[in-house]
């Protein structure tokens, strides 16, 4: 645990696990952007455990399902920076759960290809 760590801190959980919990993203790219966080203060998603990896896709399913209800998007984007040139800001792994909505990109192909925008459209 880090003391200056924002996802160290658990009282925003909108989801609560043994291993990690989901909150809402205080930049959101849209309605209803969730961050899924494991407990252990770890920097790269590739040192987390199978143990946490099984929790967080149980976290995403069940984050999905609240914000369908809450907000009927149209898609969605899973997303996880790994290091500073990936555009990890916050050395605490979270996975991006971004539900996307008809119209809120003139032209949404290639997803994830956006990281690198002239990759995107292929």
């Amino acid at each position: 645990m880090s003391n200056d760590c924002p996802f160290c801190d658990f009282e925003e959980a909108i989801v609560n696990g043994k291993l990690a919990y989901a909150r809402y993203d205080k930049y959101p790219v849209s309605k209803g952007h969730i961050l899924i966080v494991p407990k252990r203060h770890v920097s790269d998603f590739f040192n987390t455990t199978n143990e946490e990896k099984i929790e967080f896709y149980s976290i995403i399913d069940k984050c999905k399902s609240m914000i369908d209800e809450l907000y009927s998007p149209d898609g969605y984007n899973i997303g996880i920076n790994v290091g500073e040139t990936a555009g990890q800001t916050v050395m605490h792994v979270h996975i991006h759960l971004i539900p996307r909505y008809q119209g809120d990109m003139d032209e949404p192909r290639g997803g994830v290809r956006g990281v690198i925008p002239e990759k995107r459209i292929y």
